[in-house]
């Protein structure tokens, strides 16, 4: 019976044998194709080969490993053998991976602290969208373990791709650089988080951000208050109610989802769960003012909360500064982990002594005590890591040009793909309109039907911001930021041409007559006015059919005329009137000559007074004066019955009613003017699209780049040159005596005395000339400043560029010019001086003077 109970056991111990190779060998093929699967992952840039890169010209440090960071290695390398010994079941560390030369490296030395000189790159969300734009994601050769090298930060940047390890330690450097406690993590993901894989994530455009829920003001408690009566309700009706509700949400919920397609966009079962090795940055909480540990996702730039389902675990973490392992059991994935890296239970420290304090287990003390010669041993090393800090980071300073700074994305564009949705950015000037941002809005998973287009754009001197496109509805809306030449700000059409709808909405600050809306479309006219004068809120117009065509000076040409049939205008309240002759609207009523005027309500009254005139022909056919009578005007005046019987107030009311409908009649033709204006000038814009340039960028500027060299060209060419100083000032003077020998010391004196005095007067009339030059050109720019203040108004937009253009070229000259007459006054004495040593020292009359 014993030995056929041992031949069982055997049988059953070769099962579970042979079953752990097949779940090994499976496991192993599942590791391949993905690993292959990885590989092969669709890229815009092609694939790199990092074995042809050149490294000869990189530092020493690069190459070869320092007496500090050999010793470091080593305490790496018994650090590690510790660990493989007290905990044989964890996967090995990633501690000191081969660099871009070949040369181990311990990874804290690989982060190089770096804060970079741009004001976007002081903050995390800046530093780490920089990061996920500029690199290109390559994944891990291996999906389940680390790679076997760390490259520096300046060869990951300098070539502008990496895995998430690359991007994590750029990010951290980064991050610490800008004063953030972050830290590099290396652990495991999600298939989705590894491969960069979003399809299945809503676009952070398109996430409504979250509605904080007004707290209800509590009533103050007040035991004289009178009690509301019970409500006599059922509650187990409002119960049954609630159910019924919630539970037609859910199968309206479920429809849905059915029609769209669920099925499709679960993500499908991944085999290696929980396996797949990635690399994060973590950011603790305290510096920076920040209120919360958080993860930031390298590739995205997305930060995530710590309870986060898509990060599965953490093996270790690591700054420039230590080297920690998690000692925290990872079976819930990090939600519940505490990431107190002083806390020695949680957090294997590796240099206890180079941070923050090590705390000895209890049970560490007392193995301690039980061995004898392994403890002198042990403690040395202890004390030879408590006394060793962290060498220096190997890696060269990370600096990044302002040119790299702002084309960002690889070859200046990147493109997302989300669920239902593409993103697409590029670098700003890259498109000649200025477009830096597309989104493309789908109806179903596969991009195929487009929904919407929404495009941002940057340096547009039409100050165009954002265009969204409904391809539904074929509705047109673009944004303006300040600055528009006609006080644009937002405009809504189908399309450019007049016959159709537009919305127009306005900076009404920057306008005089305060209009802050029109809509208008073949029929009517509607505009919204703010902060008027008269109070004047919305005026509506509307038109009857077309007729004969007639000019508007500054518009298109033939332009169909719409005849006015109705004016109405609405007015806010004014408190300095009373309420019956405050008018609240007034309609004119152009083709049956009549107009309606209502006042505002009084205290205590539900009907408002009410006044409507019948026009009649200012004369009539023999040329006589028509006399005002009852019948024109019927008035209804709320709270008295007594009819107003004086006509004199009412005609002169009438006549201002009437002269007010004239000024009506320009301001609507003038409204409709400005619309065709609009058009145009938009159209002008569109089909030729300019992008401003800073002053400050000179690269772009090639206006300012040339006279920024025109300028260094003058006053190098008013430095005393070489030319300048072999120049012989002697010789006009040393002419007029024939024979040199026999000059006495009179003329030798006169002849320097006249070579001094005829350089000085030459000095003076240089300066005169640039001085007079001076004068002119500020006399000059006088005249063209009050030309301009008393012609502004008459000026077209190209007339206005164009004067404006040669202002600031006059401007130029005249500073020019400036520079020049204080170079000169300024070198006129040293040249003078220069010219008198020069002259003391000169042979032919130094030999003669001496003689003398």
């Amino acid at each position: 019976m014993e030995v056929l109970e041992e031949k069982e056991e055997e049988e059953q111990r070769e099962e579970e044998e042979l079953k752990a190779l097949e779940v090994n060998n499976e496991l192993q093929d599942v590791e391949t194709k993905v690993s292959m699967e990885q590989v092969c992952v669709p890229s815009d840039v092609p694939d790199f080969d990092w074995s042809s890169i050149d490294t000869s010209q990189l530092l020493s440090s690069y190459k070869t490993n320092s007496l500090k960071e050999k010793k470091l290695l080593h305490i790496a390398d018994h650090f590690f053998q510790q660990y493989t010994h007290l905990c044989p079941d964890r996967k090995p560390l990633f501690l000191h991976p081969v660099n871009e030369c070949g040369v181990e490296k311990f990874v804290s030395t690989t982060v190089r602290p770096t804060l970079l000189p741009y004001t976007e790159l002081y903050h995390w969300d800046g530093c780490a969208s920089f990061v996920s734009d500029y690199l290109t994601m390559e994944p891990l050769k291996s999906p389940i373990t680390p790679p076997s090298s760390l490259y520096s930060p300046t060869t990951i940047l300098k070539y502008q791709r990496g895995n998430c390890f690359d991007f994590s330690v750029l990010l951290c450097s980064m991050l610490i650089g800008a004063g953030y406690d972050a830290y590099c993590v290396h652990g495991y993901a999600t298939r989705e988080i590894c491969m960069l894989d979003e399809t299945l994530e809503l676009c952070p455009l398109l996430r409504k951000p979250q509605e904080v829920p007004k707290e209800e003001m509590k009533k103050s408690s007040n035991k004289y208050r009178v009690k509301p009566p019970p409500e006599l309700q059922s509650k187990f009706e409002l119960q049954q109610e609630a159910k019924k509700k919630a539970e037609s949400k859910a199968a309206q919920k479920n429809k849905e989802r059915e029609e769209e397609g669920t099925e499709v966009e679960k993500p499908k079962r991944d085999p290696l769960y929980g396996l797949r090795v990635h690399a994060w940055v973590l950011v603790l909480s305290g510096k920076r003012e920040v209120p919360e540990t958080f993860f930031i996702n390298p590739f995205t730039g997305n930060s995530h909360s710590t309870v986060d389902e898509h990060f599965l675990g953490i093996e270790s973490v690591w700054n420039h500064r230590n080297y920690w392992v998690n000692m925290q059991d990872c079976w819930n994935g990090c939600k519940d982990l505490v990431f107190d890296l002083g806390d020695a239970i949680r957090w294997e420290i590796m240099l206890s002594g180079s941070n923050k304090p090590f705390q000895l287990l209890p049970d560490a003390e007392e193995e301690n005590e039980l061995s004898d010669r392994d403890t002198d041993d042990t403690q040395e090393k202890e004390e030879e890591d408590m006394s060793f800090d962290m060498p220096p980071s190997w890696v060269a300073p990370i600096q990044i040009s302002p040119r790299e700074f702002g084309t960002r994305c690889s070859q200046g564009r990147k493109v997302i793909l989300y669920k239902k949705a593409k993103l697409e950015k590029w670098a700003p000037y890259l498109n000649g309109n200025g477009l830096v941002k597309r989104l493309t809005i789908y109806a179903d998973l596969d991009c195929t039907e487009v929904v919407e287009v929404r495009e941002w754009f940057k340096n547009r001197e039409d100050m165009l911001d954002m265009r969204e496109v409904n391809k539904q509805t074929q509705l047109t809306t673009e944004y303006f930021s300040p600055g528009h030449l006609l006080s644009l700000k937002a405009h809504t059409y189908m399309s450019l041409e007049s016959e159709t709808e537009h919305t127009m909405e306005f900076y009404n600050e920057a306008r005089v007559d305060g209009l802050q809306k029109r809509v208008e479309n073949a029929k009517e006219m509607t505009e919204y006015f703010v902060g008027r004068d008269d109070f004047l809120h919305v005026r509506h117009t509307e038109f009857g059919k077309r007729g004969k065509k007639i000019h508007l000076a500054g518009t298109r040409t033939d332009i169909s005329s719409r005849p006015i049939v109705q004016i109405k205008e609405c007015f806010h309240r004014n408190l300095e009137k009373p309420a019956d002759e405050d008018v609240a609207e007034r309609i004119f009523l152009i083709t049956e000559e009549t107009i309606h005027l209502t006042y505002h309500l009084k205290d205590k009254y539900i009907t408002a007074s009410k006044k409507e005139f019948f026009k009649a022909a200012e004369r009539d056919r023999k040329g006589n004066e028509i006399v005002m009578t009852p019948e024109m005007c019927i008035t209804y005046q709320a709270g008295s019955s007594e009819k107003d019987k004086k006509l004199l107030p009412l005609y002169k009311l009438l006549q201002e009613l009437t002269e007010e409908e004239k000024q009506l009649k320009q301001q609507v033709r003038q409204s409709e003017a400005e619309v065709l204006n609009i058009l145009k000038i938009r159209e002008n814009e569109e089909t030729a699209v300019k992008l401003s340039v800073s002053i400050y960028n000179t690269e772009r500027n090639e206006k300012r780049r040339q006279q920024y060299e025109a300028m260094k060209h003058t006053m190098e060419d008013e430095l005393p040159g070489q030319q300048e100083q072999d120049l012989d000032y002697l010789a006009p003077f040393l002419i007029q005596i024939g024979h040199r020998e026999k000059m006495t010391k009179g003329q030798a004196l006169r002849i320097r005395d006249d070579c001094l005095a005829d350089f000085k007067h030459r000095l003076i009339n240089k300066a005169n000339i640039i001085q007079a030059r001076f004068e002119k050109a500020v006399e000059e720019l006088q005249k063209k400043d009050q030309w301009f203040q008393e012609n502004q108004k008459q000026l077209s937009a190209e007339e206005e560029d164009d004067f404006l253009t040669r202002y600031s070229e006059t401007t130029f000259h005249i500073h020019i010019l400036a520079l020049r007459l204080n170079r000169e006054k300024q070198m006129a004495p040293q040249k003078y001086l220069a010219l008198e040593e020069k002259l003391r020292k000169d042979p032919r009359l130094a030999e003669h003077l001496s003689h003398a």
